[in-house]
């Protein structure tokens, strides 16, 4: 006797349930953690506001080698990294520091006083929200990025694909109109209703999970990561950036001092009133260039990112990319963080972003509801067929 050969709706619809049952609930746990980093700096910011302004009194900000030196003698033997600057003059200094030589373990950030190098005090929930990260990215598993966490994390952005290619073909009405698409059919009871449900909400959602996982998919697959950078900005080692220019520039004679201070001076009269939050990255043993990565004044849009890079011994300007000069596909690849939160796209886009990762769980329940529904009317249908007793029917098991 030949078994039946399952259609492709058949098969298609098991896969869906098989990846909803194992990856749907890491992907719930994903879309949790998710949401709570996508607004992470503004509760950090919150969380620390009273150490994100200072009085100037008329004081004179500290150019940055003298300010890193004075943080560095209160810093325990932890050394400056990177400054964040602002051209507020109530703004305090957020302070990043090297990672350590031996454990490649990054010291808590902390915030001073541009004017005379006091530390304020350590930036407060970034310990949590370090440790939401980890769990987003590799489940908080041994090893990390390294580990079979990342593995996991990477398999289930894949289902995620999975899920939208077998969730829209399965859905596919034969009659297309506009509210079996998009209206909810609420009215319904039992089992349909839930299924509307599952399916109308994620309809809506499908380019923001379109977005979220291909973008999520570049920092799993290192070969995933190759072919995005080939389709949207050419080979990755054929040419530079759109939009940078190596500059040659040298350091101007009449500015002495340490190299940063020279950088920064340079870059202070280039760009004039123009740049508002600067985010300088001092020389160091393992430093190639010192970076300074400025937003325009007003402007808090990743995506409007530019950067300048310094020699660190010379204080030469080597190069300068401005993100207005980039095409669309290299400022994607460069803020590829920023679109996998949407914040890329605007702040709109960046809530429903947000609201989408907080609807993965929603998913993974009604899924697995309508896996429980379905399995109590397909044993409820066996007993009756079976002639099976009422009270066998009502009790039987899912």
């Amino acid at each position: 006797m030949t078994l039946p050969i399952p259609s492709l709706r058949t098969l298609l619809f098991r896969l869906h349930w098989a990846l909803g049952l194992t990856a749907g609930l890491v992907l719930a746990l994903m879309g949790l953690t998710g949401a709570l980093m996508s607004y992470e700096e503004a509760v950090t910011a919150f969380a620390n506001r009273d150490r994100l302004e200072v009085a100037p009194g008329g004081r004179t900000a500290l150019a940055p080698a003298a300010l890193a030196a004075r943080i560095d003698a209160q810093a325990g033997g932890r050394v400056a990294n990177v400054l964040t600057l602002s051209d507020d003059p109530r703004a305090s200094v957020h302070v990043r520091f090297a990672r350590d030589p031996e454990t490649r373990a990054r010291p808590p950030a902390a915030y001073a006083d541009p004017y005379d190098g006091a530390l304020l005090g350590p930036v407060r929930l970034e310990g949590a929200f370090t440790t939401v990260r980890d769990l987003h990215r590799w489940l908080l598993l041994p090893g990390g990025s390294k580990g079979w966490g990342r593995t996991v994390t990477g398999a289930c952005t894949l289902a995620l694909l999975a899920f939208l290619a077998t969730g829209l073909y399965l859905r596919w009405p034969r009659i297309h109109r506009w509210r079996i698409w998009l209206k909810p059919a609420l009215s319904r009871p039992g089992r349909p209703r839930w299924w509307s449900l599952h399916a109308v909400v994620g309809t809506w959602l499908l380019p923001v999970y379109l977005v979220i996982a291909l973008s999520g998919l570049t920092w799993s697959y290192p070969w995933f990561k190759d072919g995005a950078t080939r389709l949207l900005a050419g080979a990755p080692d054929a040419a530079k950036p759109a939009g940078r220019r190596a500059a040659g520039k040298p350091a101007d004679p009449a500015v002495s001092g340490p190299a940063v201070d020279r950088a920064w001076a340079d870059f202070r009269a280039r760009t004039g009133a123009e740049a508002g939050t600067a985010v300088l990255t001092l020389p160091g043993a393992d430093t190639k260039a010192i970076r300074i990565r400025w937003l325009p004044k007003g402007v808090d849009a990743p995506s409007a990112r530019n950067e300048d890079r310094y020699d660190p011994a010379t204080g030469a300007l080597l190069a300068s990319e401005r993100a207005a000069d980039a095409p669309l596909g290299r400022r994607l690849l460069d803020n590829v963080l920023e679109v996998h939160r949407g914040r890329f796209f605007g702040d709109l886009v960046a809530l429903l972003f947000c609201l989408a990762a907080l609807a993965m769980p929603g998913f993974a329940a009604t899924g697995l509801t309508l896996y429980v529904l379905r399995r109590r009317a397909g044993a409820r249908r066996r007993a009756v067929e079976a002639g099976a007793p009422a009270g066998a029917v009502r009790t039987a098991s899912p």
